[in-house]
């Protein structure tokens, strides 16, 4: 076939029109070169991929476009297609669109490429240095025409960001259903997955960028909040209904995920200093009433954290510098930190998400375009050093966590295998604790408590209230001193100015909370108190991901390394007809450590919608608890203990026979094995 015939083939497609070149807004952060590994061969084949988006009348023109941005920016953007209107949610009755969902995940989209709450949003990143909502400009213009297609008979496809095509499927199933990332086992890997994203055919979507259920910094500050507040009751002792009044927090990032840490800290009345590299990450937090001061010099900062903490008030501190000055500044002055941490995106940390010692954050971005192999060199030695503070700083009487980002992983490929507990491989762990094994995993994720998060799709600030007011009504903060960390959340979160973007907001619940709360929203629609809603949660969740890095690392079976999960999440939330389901490969720490599904979810007061709220939200966190359980990690024992008491036959989890481990070091005492490491 010509391109005359497939052209007329199709009736959702780019028009044969050259859009105007953009102009780029001076002070909006751009990603910076990505690494280009592509031969000859293979940089034909990136352009001719780019070029399948646009009818051939604009090859000739594009042509020489696209390769010079694979050339000079290491992926191809296709920047024209960019729209010259200013991106972001805006409400729901302004999209053009044949279904509620259509239009509802239009909303969600230019939510996440809103200058306000995008990292890198010229590229499409929307958070975690390479999370994007799809690969392209022309992809996002074609993404936009299917959406406004979409009909409630109708399943979009979409793969690693590219719009496969509209299929024919049922009212109860989902509208769109998304992977990003997925690669084959041997191809499963960081070189192989980037060579195939610069050609033009995989995504990175991160968690909830890739998913269009992304809502700002505040998606993580909940988590953060509970993280930081029950790692002062475990480890400072801070009493049941106590704060970190006094105490002081010590972290670096402040970027997308990371933005939320001295939100966190506010909330939890703590003292907190975050150390960030970019100035414009600062500017960016600062301005939007997300940290409090900006302090240039590591003296001072720990000067004022000092007084806030004689006086019992809250602060939270933005060093402008590198974590490892701040660190050695304590270690040479010998300052007590008591808790300590850090989310630099470790996941990616030869391609800009970690910036060596004593370089500026500008000198990072040249060296990492001119100089790789001198950049990453750096970027091993800093590793190396900020391990050596912290575990100074440990033996001193901090208290460290991995805050999931793949710090400890990233030091251990940088060459100190003593961060592995056995000191050869990653088998056994790391010496530092992950903040999913001392605190999330078994105090929330055990009992089924993770990041529920909805958006008012109307884009009316009293839509938000009104929810936040119901949520309240649906959770009892005395069963739990979880429930009432949850019930003082979401009272107070209002007064905490957490919106960044759409109305959105997240309350960390458990399976028949999540279940209850959207049922009450459901109804609220359907009474015409408020409009449509879009439910979902972060990937990183009780079952959304298995990820022995991070999310499954509480699970000591051995089935930590295994994707059976967040596959059946995935899965099992398409059968009940969940809005939108996605799967991913990498989410939080990087290329096949990792894959994860999520789910959005249209609330639009139907009675179709109920049924599906009554199967899909308790399926979707109660797979998560039953692996727990099955793993035996304790808490979640007894959740689906009771779990499938209340059920009462509806659902029935199969629970493990705990053996006496005493038994079994009797019977295994004689056995005799030769060590063998894995290389890994």
């Amino acid at each position: 076939m010509n391109n005359a015939e497939i052209g007329k083939a199709m009736e959702i497609k780019l028009d044969p029109v050259l859009p105007e070149y953009p102009t780029f807004k001076e002070g909006v952060r751009r990603a910076p070169k990505r690494e280009l590994t592509l031969n000859k061969r293979e940089i034909k084949l990136a352009v001719a991929n780019a070029l399948r988006y646009v009818p051939e009348e604009l090859h000739e023109q594009l042509a020489p476009e696209f390769l010079d941005e694979l050339l000079t920016r290491g992926r191809i953007y296709g920047y024209r297609f960019m729209p010259k209107d200013r991106i972001y949610g805006r409400p729901i009755d302004e999209y053009k669109g044949k279904c509620v969902e259509g239009k509802a995940f239009q909303v969600m989209i230019d939510n996440n490429l809103d200058h306000e709450v995008a990292l890198y949003p010229y590229e499409l990143v929307t958070y975690g240095e390479t999370g994007q909502v799809c690969q392209n400009w022309m992809q996002y213009q074609l993404i936009k025409r299917y959406l406004e297609e979409l009909t409630d008979e109708h399943t979009l496809v979409m793969m690693s960001g590219h719009p496969m095509g509209l299929f024919k499927s049922h009212k109860t199933s989902p509208r769109v259903i998304v992977t990003n990332g997925l690669m084959v086992g041997m191809f499963d890997n960081p070189e192989d997955w980037a060579k195939a994203a610069a050609m033009g055919v995989s995504s990175y979507g991160q968690m909830t960028a890739g998913g269009w259920m992304y809502i700002g910094p505040q998606g993580i500050v909940h988590g953060t909040f509970n993280t930081i507040l029950n790692a002062g009751r475990k480890f400072l002792g801070v009493p049941q209904d106590g704060d970190l009044s006094g105490h002081l927090f010590v972290t670096s990032g402040l970027g997308g995920m990371s933005g939320a840490q001295p939100k966190a800290i506010e909330i939890a009345r703590g003292v907190g200093i975050v150390a960030e590299v970019d100035a414009s990450r600062i500017e960016t937090r600062h301005s939007q009433g997300w940290v409090g001061l900006v302090i240039e010099d590591a003296a001072e900062a720990f000067r004022v954290a000092e007084e806030y903490m004689e006086r019992k008030e809250t602060v939270s501190i933005a060093y402008h510098g590198n974590i490892v000055d701040l660190l050695q500044y304590a270690v040479d002055n010998n300052i007590k930190i008591e808790l300590l941490s850090d989310q630099t995106s470790c996941h990616v940390p030869y391609d800009g998400g970690y910036c060596p010692q004593g370089l500026t954050f500008e000198e990072r971005t040249e060296m990492l375009a001119n100089d790789k192999e001198k950049f990453c060199e750096l970027v091993d030695q800093t590793l190396v050093k900020h391990y050596h503070l912290i575990k100074t700083l440990v033996e001193r009487g901090s208290y460290f966590f991995d805050y999931g980002n793949s710090f400890m992983r990233a030091v251990f490929d940088a060459g100190a295998k003593d961060i592995a507990k056995n000191g050869v491989d990653t088998s056994e762990g790391f010496v530092f604790p992950s903040y999913v094994e001392d605190i999330l995993g078994p105090e929330l994720f055990d009992y089924g408590y993770g990041p529920f998060r909805w958006c008012c799709l109307s884009g009316k600030p009293e839509d938000l209230r009104a929810t936040d007011h119901a949520a309240m009504e649906v959770i009892d903060p005395n069963r739990r001193s979880q429930d009432r960390d949850n019930y003082i959340w979401i009272r107070d979160a209002e007064k905490n100015k957490l919106v960044v973007g759409t109305q959105c907001r997240i309350l960390y619940q458990d399976a028949l909370g999540r279940r209850d709360i959207a049922l009450k929203f459901n109804e609220m629609v359907r009474n015409g108190e408020i409009g449509p809603v879009m439910l979902g949660r972060d990937h990183h969740d009780t079952g959304g991901t298995d990820s022995p890095y991070r999310e499954t690392s509480n699970i000591y079976d051995g089935s930590n390394i295994t994707a059976d999960m967040a596959v059946h999440c995935y899965a099992g939330n398409a059968a009940r007809g969940m809005s939108l389901v996605a799967l991913h490969n990498g989410g939080g720490v990087g290329i096949s450590k990792s894959i994860n599904g999520g789910f959005g979810m249209v609330l639009d007061g139907s009675g179709r919608v109920d049924e599906i709220l009554k199967a899909a939200i308790p399926w979707d966190t109660m797979i998560g608890v039953s692996r727990r359980s099955w793993g035996r990690c304790g808490h979640s024992i007894e959740t689906v203990a009771e779990y499938n008491k209340i059920r009462e036959g509806q659902d029935h989890i199969t629970m493990p026979y705990l053996a006496d481990e005493d038994m079994i070091e009797r019977v295994c005492k004689d056995v005799v094995v030769e060590e063998h490491h894995a290389h890994h």
